[in-house]
C-alpha cells in the first residue's frame, strides 16, 4: 500500500527581480487555468488525456514563452478542479454555474523543476531559477525516514513576504498486518475515548474550552472594530487572522492520533472506528436551538479526529475498520438492557444495576460489535472469549477508567508502559 503526505516549506527571502517573475508566472498560470476549466466544464471533460487533446495547442499558443509542460499540468489541474466541481454539482450542491478559479497553486511535473536538500530549481519564462529553503524539522524527519521525493510539486508565490510557499509530496511502501486484537475509539467533543488492553482510556481535548475561548475572543474584537471602523475594516481581519484556534486543534488532533495508532501498532492491533455520516454536524443540530452550543457541535471536528487517525494509521500500515454507532452509549452490553441517565455522563442499566459512563459504554459495544462482525468471538452471559479465556464485562462496568489530563498526554509520545503511571488520574464525576 502506497502512502503519501505533503511537506509545506518556504524559500528564503527572493530579490525583487526574481519574486516579479515568479508573480508573472501565477499570472499566466491562472489564466490559462481559467480558459481550461470553463471548457472542461461545458463540456463535462473530467478526463486529463481527452482535456490536454483539445487544449494543449491553444495553450501553447496562448503563452509561447512558457515551457511546454506548464500546458500539461494546468490541464491535470483542470481535469481534477473540473470532476470536483460537477460531482458537486450533480449532488445539487454547487451554488454557481460555473467554478471560481481562487486559490491558485502551480503545478509543476518532472520537466518543471529539480530538488536538493535545501534548494529547489524551477524554470520559468526566463529560464531556470535556483531557491533555496528554509527547512524545518518535520522536513527533516520526513528526508531522514524512508519517505521518498514524489515527481510532482507545486509552488505558491507570497507578494507580500517576496518567498514562495513550496508544497513537496513524499511516498513510501507500507504493508498492512493482519490484525491480531482490537482498539475501539470514540470521539466526543471534549475527550476521546480508547479501550486500551480492555482498560477504557479517556484522553481529554479541552475543544469546548478551546472552542468558546476563540468564540468569545472573536465577539469582543469584531464589537470593538466594528463600532470604530464600521464591519469592513483591514485592521480587525489582521487581527483575527493571527488567532491560531485552528492550528491549536490541529495539532491536538494529530498527536493523539499518533499515541493511539502507535499503541495499536505495538500490539498488532487494528482500530475499530464509529461509521459517521459525512454530514454528521447538521444532522445532530438538527434539534439543537442554543446558538453557544451549535458552534460547539459544529466546531467539534468529529471527522477531522476520525480522519487524522486513519491517515497516521495507513502511514504505520495499522488496519482501520468502522462499526455502526446507533446506540451504543444507550445498550448494556452484559444485560442488552437500556442504560438509564441521570445524573450528566453516568448511567445505570435497567437490569443488571451497573453503573456506565457513557463513553465507556460505547467504546466496549463499539468492540463487541467489531468482534461479532467478523465472527471471531462469541459472546456469554458474563462477557466475551478472547484467546480462549473469558474476560467479564460486569466487573468492568463499575470499574473507574483511567482520565488522562490534556496537560500530560500532550507531552507524552505513547501511553506510559505501566498503569501505575496515570491512575493517580482517574475518571471524575
Amino acid at each position: 500500500m502506497r502512502v503519501t503526505k505533503t511537506v509545506v516549506l518556504k524559500s528564503e527571502r527572493l530579490p525583487k527581480k526574481v519574486s516579479k517573475i515568479f508573480v508573472e508566472l501565477e499570472g499566466m498560470y491562472r489564466e490559462m487555468l481559467l480558459q481550461t476549466v470553463l471548457f472542461a466544464v461545458q463540456n463535462e471533460t473530467t478526463s486529463f488525456v481527452k482535456l490536454k487533446a483539445e487544449k494543449y495547442r491553444f495553450l501553447r499558443e496562448f503563452y509561447p514563452q512558457l515551457p511546454s509542460h506548464y500546458a500539461y499540468t494546468v490541464c491535470q489541474d483542470s481535469a481534477l478542479r473540473a470532476k470536483s466541481f460537477l460531482k458537486r454539482k450533480r449532488k445539487g450542491l454547487a451554488e454557481k454555474v460555473y467554478p471560481e478559479v481562487r486559490n491558485v497553486s502551480i503545478w509543476l511535473d518532472d520537466h518543471l523543476w529539480r530538488a536538493g536538500l535545501t534548494v529547489i530549481k524551477i524554470t520559468t519564462h526566463k529560464g531556470w531559477i535556483e531557491v533555496g529553503l528554509e527547512a524545518h524539522k518535520h522536513y527533516w524527519k520526513t528526508v531522514n525516514s524512508g519517505w521518498k521525493l514524489a515527481s510532482q510539486a507545486r509552488i505558491k508565490p507570497d507578494k507580500k513576504e517576496r518567498r514562495l510557499i513550496i508544497y513537496l509530496t513524499f511516498f513510501k511502501d507500507v504493508e498492512q498486518y493482519k490484525a491480531k486484537s482490537w482498539i475501539s475509539v470514540d470521539v466526543n467533543e471534549d475527550n476521546v475515548t480508547a479501550l486500551v488492553d480492555f482498560t477504557p482510556v479517556i484522553f481529554e481535548t479541552g475543544q469546548k474550552k478551546i472552542t468558546l475561548g476563540y468564540y468569545y475572543r472573536r465577539k469582543r474584537v469584531q464589537k470593538k472594530w466594528d463600532k470604530k471602523l464600521g464591519s469592513r475594516n483591514e485592521k480587525k481581519r489582521k487581527i483575527l487572522r493571527k488567532l491560531r484556534e485552528k492550528d491549536k486543534k490541529r495539532d491536538v488532533r494529530l498527536k493523539l492520533a499518533k499515541i493511539i495508532v502507535k499503541e495499536a501498532k505495538k500490539r498488532n492491533a487494528g482500530i475499530i472506528l464509529e461509521k459517521l455520516p459525512k454530514n454528521v454536524p447538521r444532522r445532530m443540530l438538527e434539534r439543537v436551538g442554543d446558538k453557544q452550543l451549535r458552534h460547539r457541535i459544529y466546531q467539534s471536528a468529529f471527522l477531522g479526529v476520525q480522519k487524522a487517525i486513519e491517515e497516521k494509521a495507513r502511514e504505520y500500515g495499522v488496519p482501520v475498520i468502522r462499526v455502526n454507532p446507533k446506540n451504543t452509549s444507550r445498550i448494556c452490553p452484559v444485560h442488552n438492557a437500556v442504560v438509564e441517565y441521570e445524573d450528566g455522563r453516568f448511567g445505570v442499566c435497567s437490569a443488571g444495576g451497573e453503573v456506565w459512563h457513557r463513553d465507556v459504554l460505547a467504546v466496549w459495544n463499539l468492540y463487541l460489535r467489531a468482534l461479532q462482525g467478523d465472527g471471531s468471538s462469541a459472546l456469554s452471559s458474563g462477557g466475551f472469549f478472547v484467546d480462549g479465556r473469558l474476560v467479564p464485562l460486569a466487573s468492568t462496568a463499575t470499574s473507574e477508567a483511567i482520565w488522562i489530563e490534556k496537560s500530560r498526554w500532550l507531552r507524552w509520545n505513547s501511553l506510559p508502559p505501566t498503569q501505575s503511571d496515570t491512575l493517580s488520574h482517574k475518571m471524575k464525576r
